[in-house]
């Protein structure tokens, strides 16, 4: 907790002493200059454009090269060292730090938010609810999809199917009651056309969506969940509002983490430390996402 405090201090007197030193642009890269490729987990693409445009612009010798793949493939490129800076829903496994344990060499992790997989319906759909139960008993391939609907993925190799999966303790999906499409855009517009399905995604797909999405977020809604009798949230169903996020009530959050494998202290680190600073937990919290740390608010005294 107090590397991650620290690391706004870090960035601001870096930002500071490049700034008194601007003269003509240098070719190496520094921690507010030079070129950055960061892959993102696909469901949270759309947050990590708006935090990539924002650091751009108040850095102008920042380019940053955003991509985003489903999480198994962006775990492959960061253990063949085809992608230094990426970020996930998850923590590397032991086996996956044994990697960087070779090279003696660990990648400084830090949480800046917390995510929602969000289930939507048509809204033509008479439904407004679900439980964690359900859910699990469709994962397992023990429920009919004729009662809650049929789940609806953004890709088989996804995190929220590896979240659903690890919910729901089992290895591999069902062979009824699941399909897996390519992306999250393919979720939204299926669902929209779909009234009897039940689409799984991150939840910034739904609050900041893409304008060439919008009509299709118009045409749905997000389900309330009730968790599991005895864990936190089993007394009612929450929808994955801020608030709800905040008190541990929404059965099916999960943290989000940025990765940077850079041997050295780079931009790497800065924009690290701009997700995790002021700026970057404001990006968040408009998201619709959890910040790690709430923003201070001014309070302008007349």
């Amino acid at each position: 907790m107090k590397k991650l405090l620290l690391l706004p201090l870090v960035f601001g007197a870096a930002c500071c002493l490049w700034s008194c030193n601007s003269g003509e642009p240098r070719e190496d890269r520094t921690i507010v200059s030079g070129q950055l490729n960061v892959l993102t987990d696909e469901s949270l693409l759309p947050i990590m454009e708006e935090q990539v445009t924002v650091f751009e612009h108040l850095y102008r010798r920042v380019d940053v090269v955003l991509s985003d793949a489903p999480e198994n493939q962006v775990v492959a490129k960061l253990l063949n060292q085809s992608a230094e800076v990426v970020v996930l829903t998850r923590l590397l496994t032991e086996e996956e730090k044994k990697f960087f344990e070779t090279r003696q060499f660990e990648p400084r992790v830090h949480q800046f938010a917390t995510d929602a997989v969000a289930l939507i319906v048509n809204k033509g759909n008479p439904d407004s609810v679900i439980t964690v139960d359900d859910i699990v008993r469709i994962m397992q391939g023990k429920q009919s999809a004729d009662r809650v609907g049929r789940l609806v993925f953004d890709n088989p190799n996804s995190s929220t199917v590896r979240f659903l999966k690890a919910l729901a303790e089992v290895d591999s999906l069902p062979s009824t009651g699941v399909y897996a499409l390519k992306s999250n855009a393919e979720v939204l517009k299926h669902v929209y056309e779909t009234p009897q399905s039940v689409g799984v995604l991150g939840i910034n797909w739904i609050v900041r969506p893409d304008s060439s999405l919008a009509r299709y977020v118009d045409g749905v809604k997000v389900l309330a969940v009730r968790n599991q009798a005895g864990k936190n949230g089993d007394d009612g169903y929450y929808k994955p509002s801020q608030s709800v996020l905040a008190e541990g009530r929404y059965p099916l959050s999960r943290p989000v983490y940025v990765i940077n494998a850079e041997p050295r202290r780079s931009l790497g680190m800065g924009f690290a430390a701009f997700l995790t600073g002021v700026t970057g937990q404001r990006i968040v919290l408009k998201s619709g996402l959890m910040p790690d740390s709430l923003p201070p608010r001014e309070i302008i005294i007349r």
